[in-house]
């Protein structure tokens, strides 16, 4: 039985002397479905809310009602997904394609054979900034330092631990590692209870926003050789940068990598849910470059084609046959 047995609400229609009548749909007509995305201040969050709003102007038409859920990010959404809490989420590449093999953080799990793709969106630049005053020049001076590397469940958690073990530094080698979620980094770094925090983000981003403006802090340059052969052994991570002058205090482009955000689902979600979803995206396309600076090079055979590792629902396929982008 579809998920959407689960979550959705079954049409009714009424005939009167054996015809078929349209009527405008009312609450208890309508299917709901949701979107678990990340902490409030993140990309996540902003773009499963402007899929809700861009499917929602239609409900009446289309009879889906879209919610998006904050959630603990990445892995926290691909394991609503394998439960049936939640009908779409909102992952970075790299753990979309670790929950379909079974690796990694879902190693124990198993793989998730359902698992089914969307589309993919702006890259997750890999970000460590640090307090000016914390003696931290290059990666390799994290060591021994108080490091936030995120909310168990996130994405960016997982990859900071990959990234920590890419350049040699066991999580027990760092003074503290907290555990703080994406919108109580900031002031934990300006209140220096923290030397730097690990976060992965489409920039420019709320919260390392508000770091910036609020106290003296440096961005660290991802790069070196250690980076480079993460990237060119995994099929998920590709080369980002951070534009020069994003921030304050930031003059110089920051050299980065990361994976790139995609929407994904389940075989369990119906087919019309999924069309309808992609449909929101791609018939109000501008708007949803317009959501923010980083969006602007978006393109939609791109986005069907990158970063989209499990295959795509059948909902999606066919939205994307009508487009004849397939």
């Amino acid at each position: 039985m579809k998920r959407s047995s689960k979550h959705i609400v079954a049409f009714c229609s009424l005939g009167i002397l054996g015809m078929a009548i349209a009527t405008p749909l009312q609450a208890q007509d309508r299917k709901f479905v949701t979107i678990g995305t990340a902490g409030v201040t993140g990309m996540y969050y902003v773009v499963g809310n402007a899929i809700c709003k861009f499917m929602n102007r239609d409900t009446d038409k289309h009879g889906y009602r879209c919610t998006a859920q904050a959630s603990g990010g990445s892995i926290a959404n691909l394991n609503g997904i394998a439960k049936g809490d939640v009908d779409f989420g909102t992952v970075q590449s790299d753990w979309q394609f670790h929950a379909l093999h079974g690796s990694s953080a879902f190693s124990e799990s198993g793989p998730n054979k359902k698992l089914r793709s969307l589309f993919s969106a702006h890259a997750d630049v890999v970000t460590v900034l640090a307090r000016a005053d914390a003696g931290i020049a290059e990666l390799a001076d994290l060591k021994g330092k108080k490091v936030n590397i995120g909310n168990p469940g996130s994405g960016s958690r997982a990859t900071a631990e990959v990234l920590l073990d890419a350049i040699g530094i066991a999580v027990d080698d760092l003074a503290f590692a907290a555990e703080l979620k994406s919108a109580e980094q900031s002031a934990a770094l300006c209140d220096n209870k923290v030397d730097a925090i690990m976060f992965s983000a489409g920039h420019p981003v709320g919260n390392i926003k508000e770091a910036t403006v609020s106290c003296d802090t440096v961005f660290i340059q991802v790069a070196g050789s250690a980076v480079d052969e993460l990237v060119e052994k995994t099929p998920y991570y590709s080369k980002a940068t951070i534009p020069a002058g994003l921030y304050k205090g930031q003059p110089e482009t920051i050299e980065s990598y990361g994976p790139l955000a995609t929407l994904v689902t389940s075989t369990d979600t119906d087919e019309e849910a999924v069309y309808q979803v992609v449909k929101a995206v791609f018939d109000n396309f501008k708007r949803f470059k317009a959501l923010r600076p980083t969006f602007s090079d978006l393109d939609e055979k791109s986005m069907i084609a990158n970063g989209t590792i499990a295959p795509l629902h059948d909902g999606a396929i066919r939205y994307y046959k009508e487009r004849g982008w397939m």
